[in-house]
């Protein structure tokens, strides 16, 4: 028998087998060779594709950086005597940076020594910026000077450059400061507009940045050979506000004057067109430079007061009680009501500021003389329910809508809860806060026959292109009728002609106003400080044809004890300057 061979298929060796010595060689060889290749794409793209950018901003060419960082918008006031009507508050001046390529920087150790002199950073993160790998910018300093940029440039340092930039200029600053507040740098250093008109407005004045881009092919990949383009910036756009610089200028001069004469805290004066709710002025002391906030040392001043400060208004608020009750028909001027001195409400006891009682007393008499008494009968007479909604409808307790940063919203809170010492005490202005711009807008309703209108600071915007779009006035709501707004304007003149505001009054015009002292609540929270108070006083004229509504404020004053004697004169020197900057005729003899 023959025997079958069996047949052994031995299997084929694999070409690509890692397991000799040689093969594990030829392994890293490709890991470095994958490396070596992402390494030199990473320095070709940087040195070839994108090399014109890096060397034009390391050459500091001024032309490169316009076309990719855009001009922030200028903002300008109202000024008749300006050539152009137009007086500018905020530009841009070109100063320079000071920036670091490290991959440029031979020697960040030796380098960081040699510019620590010259800026505000600490050693440690200078040599961190300068090291950094792969990089190609690191800020160091803003704002350097031609003197400090002569010196760092002598000493040649590789990697070291200098471009010009932007910077923010505020003329007539600490007058314009709680409008426009200031451009600082936010985290990650980039500009970025603080308080003010420049928060508010950030993303229109800043305009949108620009960048290179290069040619691609159809799948998608850059073509190192293709021309670089450039994708230009867009300049921010302009504003233009309602703010009349000699006004502003005036009143914010008067209002320092009288901060300091008076020894008081602080201060603000607002001024608004009652029939368009155009701002005229909008000024808080004491003021700051926003050229050199970082000098600061209360960021407190930062805040806009005009709009931020949440207060008991005290007795100016009576005529806003005085205008619910002529407006439901509960009273007219000539009613009349018992005034014993004092009102008792459960176990509180509420008294007229002079502690007198005057018997029968008009309407006309509760404002002249400013009676507590008086406004809580008033409230009685509208009821708690319809009370609140009248407060509500003037503005107070919600935000104005003003196209400014920082606004707040005041507090109705206590009258939420229709209890009636709450309505009692928010008669004649205590137990509620509301805010100085409410407070004149509430007024200039009552000045516009008692039209509410929403304030508004940019009277129009200039886009890059030159494209003007112009804000319209914008009614909110109808208050109280024409015809109760008439007869509390009339009321509020005899406050001046008769009353405690006498000193608000100027020859030759009908100006309606009312004063108010309000007392500073406890810092231990119990009660009132007998000896502390913030004084209002709010006016507009002339009668027949308001033209203008002031609200002035003052905060502790310390030589005077009513603001018949701080606010009120305040008041009366501003309207006097108006009437004869804007030419205003005489009404009376």
């Amino acid at each position: 028998m023959v025997q079958k061979k069996r047949l052994y298929h031995q299997p084929k060796k694999s070409k690509f087998s890692f397991s000799g010595p040689s093969s594990r060689l030829a392994l890293l060889a490709v890991i470095f060779f994958i490396f070596g290749g992402i390494i030199i794409l990473r320095m070709f793209n940087v040195q070839v594709w994108q090399h014109s950018f890096y060397k034009a901003l390391a050459s500091g060419q001024h032309e490169l950086y316009q076309k990719l960082f855009p001009a922030r918008g200028e903002i300008f006031v109202q000024d008749k005597y300006a050539s152009d009507d137009q007086y500018c508050i905020a530009t841009n001046h070109v100063l320079s940076l000071m920036y670091a390529i490290p991959d440029q920087v031979e020697n960040p150790e030796e380098i960081a020594k040699k510019l620590l002199p010259y800026l505000d950073l600490d050693y440690d993160t200078v040599y961190a910026r300068l090291s950094k790998e792969d990089d190609v910018y690191e800020p160091l300093k803003h704002k350097v000077s031609d003197v400090e940029k002569e010196i760092i440039s002598d000493m040649d340092l590789a990697g070291i450059v200098f471009i010009e930039e932007d910077w923010r200029y505020y003329a007539e600053a600490e007058y314009f400061a709680h409008l426009t507040g200031f451009v600082g740098y936010n985290s990650e250093d980039q500009k970025q507009g603080v308080y003010g008109l420049e928060a508010y407005f950030d993303d229109e004045l800043a305009g949108e940045q620009g960048y290179l881009k290069s040619e691609k092919d159809a799948g998608g990949r850059l073509i190192p050979v293709g021309d670089q383009l450039i994708e230009e910036a867009v300049d921010g756009d302009g504003i233009i506000l309602t703010i009349d610089h000699n006004i502003q200028y005036f009143a914010c001069n008067k209002l320092q004057e009288a901060v300091e004469r008076h020894g008081a805290n602080k201060g603000s004066v607002i001024i608004v067109n009652p029939k368009t709710g155009a701002i005229l002025t909008m000024c808080n002391y004491p003021s700051y430079d926003p050229n050199h906030y970082e000098d600061v040392e209360d960021g407190s001043v930062f805040v806009n007061d005009a709009v931020a400060d949440q207060y008991e208004p005290g007795s100016v608020f009576k005529i806003f009680t005085m205008a619910a009750g002529l407006d439901s028909g509960k009273i007219i001027p000539e009613s009349t009501y018992e005034d014993t001195g004092e009102v008792k409400i459960g176990p509180y006891t509420i008294k007229n500021s002079d502690g007198k009682a005057n018997g029968i007393q008009t309407m006309i008499d509760v404002l002249e003389k400013s009676l507590n008494t008086g406004s809580i009968h008033v409230a009685e007479q509208v009821g708690a329910n319809s009370f609140y909604r009248y407060f509500a409808n003037f503005g107070f307790g919600d935000y104005s809508g003003i196209d400014i940063n920082g606004e707040n919203s005041g507090d109705l809170s206590g009258l939420e809860t229709g209890k009636e010492i709450y309505m009692a005490t928010a008669s004649f202005g205590q137990g509620l806060t509301v805010t100085p711009i409410q407070l004149l807008m509430a007024g200039a309703a009552i000045a516009n026959q008692g039209t509410l209108m929403k304030p508004y600071l940019v009277e129009k915007t200039i886009k890059p292109d030159g494209t003007e779009i112009e804000n319209t006035p914008q009614e909110v709501r109808q208050v109280i009728s024409p015809s109760a707004a008439t007869a509390l304007s009339a009321m509020m003149v005899k406050v001046i002609d008769n009353g405690h505001a006498a000193h608000a009054a100027v020859d030759g015009y009908y100006l309606a106003g009312k004063t108010g002292t309000a007392q500073v609540s406890r810092e231990d929270g119990n009660g009132y400080d007998q000896n502390r108070h913030k004084d209002s006083f709010i006016g507009f004229g002339p009668l027949a044809d308001p033209q203008f509504v002031i609200l002035v404020k003052l905060d502790e004053p310390k030589d005077v004890l009513w603001s018949a004697s701080s606010a009120a004169p305040l008041f009366g020197e501003i309207a006097e300057y108006i009437v004869n900057y804007l030419h205003i005729p005489p009404d009376r003899n």
